[in-house]
C-alpha cells in the first residue's frame, strides 16, 4: 500500500519536481537552512547568546580564511566576539518562527474571511471586501511598523514571547487580505456549481458545506500565496527588526545581525552585515522559487 509520499513522488505534482533542476536546488537551500535553524542548539560550534562565553579580545574578528582570522571562528566575529556562524543558525530560527507563525496566522484569518465573504455574498460581502481595501490602501511594512512600534511603547518590559507576539500580529495583519481575496473569488466559482446546489437541497447546513465541500477546492491557490508569503514575511521581520522594532536585542534575528553590521560596514568590518544578508537572501530566494514552482505545478494549463 502506498503511503501518501510515494502518491505525491509518483504523480504530476512529484514528476513536476523530479524534473525542475530549480525546484530541486531550491528545496535543497530551504532544507538546509531549516535544519540548522531547528537544530541550531546542537549543531552551532558556539552559543552566541551565552554571555560567560564572549571575550571581548575576539571582537571583529574577520573570517577564517582571512589575514588575521581564528580558526575556531569560520565566518569571524562581531563586535562582541560572538561567533557569525552560530548568530546565523540562531537569527535564522527566530526569523523563519516569526514568519511562518505569520502566514499561518494571515492563513487562517484571511480563508475563513474570504469564505464567508464569497459563500454569503450580500451585506457580509461588501462589508469584508470594503475592510480589504482600506488594508489594501496603507503599505504592510508601515502598518507592521505602526503596529509593533505601538505594542513595544505600551509593553516596554514585556517579556519575549509578548514581543514576538506584538511582532506577528503585526506582521499579519495586512497579509491576510490577500488570502480573503483570492478565496472570495475561488468561492464565488465553487458555490454555484451541482455538488454545492445538491449539498443545499439535501439540507446540510451553510457551515459544513463551507468547511466540507468548498475549502478543500480552493486550497490550491492558497497554497501556493502562503509559500511565497512565508519569503515576504521572513523580508518585513528583518525589515522591522533592522529599524530597532523587531525581534527583542537580546534575541536579534538576521534583521539585527545585518543592523549591528552596518555600523562597521564602512570601517572594513564586511563580514558582520555580508553573511546575514547573504543568508536572507538564500532563504527568500529559495522560498520563492518554490512558491513558483508549486504555482506551475498545479495549474493544469501549464501540464
Amino acid at each position: 500500500m502506498k503511503t501518501l509520499f510515494h502518491q505525491w513522488w509518483d504523480g504530476d505534482v512529484g514528476y513536476s519536481f523530479r524534473t525542475s533542476p530549480t525546484a530541486i536546488i531550491a528545496a535543497l537551500i530551504a532544507l538546509v537552512c531549516l535544519v540548522c535553524a531547528l537544530f541550531a542548539p546542537w549543531i552551532a560550534p558556539h552559543n552566541p547568546f551565552d554571555l560567560t562565553t564572549l571575550v571581548l579580545d575576539n571582537a571583529r574578528l574577520p573570517p577564517a580564511w582571512s589575514v588575521g582570522g581564528n580558526s575556531d571562528f569560520l565566518l569571524g566575529t562581531d563586535d562582541q566576539g560572538r561567533d557569525i556562524l552560530s548568530a546565523l543558525m540562531y537569527g535564522a530560527r527566530i526569523s523563519l518562527a516569526v514568519g511562518i507563525a505569520s502566514v499561518v496566522l494571515s492563513l487562517l484569518v484571511g480563508v475563513s474571511l474570504g469564505l464567508l465573504a464569497g459563500f454569503l455574498g450580500g451585506w457580509v460581502d461588501g462589508l469584508l471586501m470594503r475592510l480589504c481595501d482600506v488594508m489594501l490602501s496603507f503599505p504592510a511594512i508601515l502598518v507592521a511598523l505602526l503596529i509593533a512600534g505601538v505594542g513595544r511603547a505600551l509593553f516596554p518590559n514585556a517579556h519575549e514571547s509578548l514581543a514576538f507576539g506584538v511582532l506577528i500580529v503585526s506582521i499579519s495583519l495586512t497579509g491576510w487580505v490577500q488570502y480573503a481575496r483570492t478565496v472570495r473569488g475561488s468561492t464565488m466559482v465553487e458555490r454555484n456549481k451541482e455538488y454545492v446546489q445538491a449539498a443545499r437541497v439535501t439540507g446540510v447546513a451553510p457551515l459544513r458545506i463551507m468547511r466540507k465541500h468548498v475549502l478543500p477546492n480552493v486550497m490550491g491557490p492558497v497554497l501556493v500565496l502562503a509559500t511565497i508569503q512565508v519569503a515576504t514575511a521572513i523580508i518585513t521581520e528583518a525589515t522591522l527588526s533592522f529599524l530597532g522594532v523587531g525581534a527583542p536585542p537580546t534575541s536579534p534575528s538576521l534583521g539585527t545581525l545585518i543592523r549591528i553590521g552596518n555600523e562597521y560596514l564602512f570601517s572594513g568590518e564586511w563580514w558582520i552585515t555580508i553573511f546575514p544578508g547573504a543568508v536572507l537572501v538564500l532563504i527568500a530566494l529559495s522560498v520563492n522559487l518554490l512558491g513558483d514552482w508549486l504555482r506551475d505545478a498545479l495549474n493544469p494549463r501549464l501540464r
